[in-house]
């Protein structure tokens, strides 16, 4: 079996994991189940994980990846893990006021002001 490339690019600097998305577009099935799984394993690997998730480069993210957003916020918030979301593109982010998601996740213009931010 083929293995699968990774849909995330991930750096750990410091106590903070960075992570980028590889594609442009998350609207994929297989692909938002696959960076949910990628995901779950980088919060699970953790003792109060500390997550920034940078969207640069993202232009469109759909309902399902959202959902997998929530439920990776659930489960960080479960081990007392922080997450912050940073350079999410304006018709994204409409999107996440229209949903109040943005009232739920913590987001950031820059992955810079979101690293601050960690405490």
């Amino acid at each position: 079996m083929a293995k699968t490339t990774s849909r995330l690019r991930v750096n750990v600097d410091e106590s903070v994991t960075r992570i980028e998305f590889v594609d442009r577009n998350i609207i994929d099935e297989a692909n938002i189940q696959q960076i949910g799984e990628e995901l779950m394993k980088i919060v699970e690997a953790g003792t109060r994980p500390r997550i920034l998730i940078s969207f640069t480069g993202v232009e469109h993210l759909s309902s399902a990846a959202l959902g997998t957003l929530i439920h990776v916020h659930k489960r960080l918030e479960q081990r007392n893990g922080q997450l912050r979301l940073s350079d999410i593109n304006p018709q994204i982010f409409e999107v996440f006021k229209i949903t109040r998601l943005n009232k739920l996740f913590q987001v950031f213009d820059t992955a810079e002001k979101a690293l601050k931010s960690f405490s």
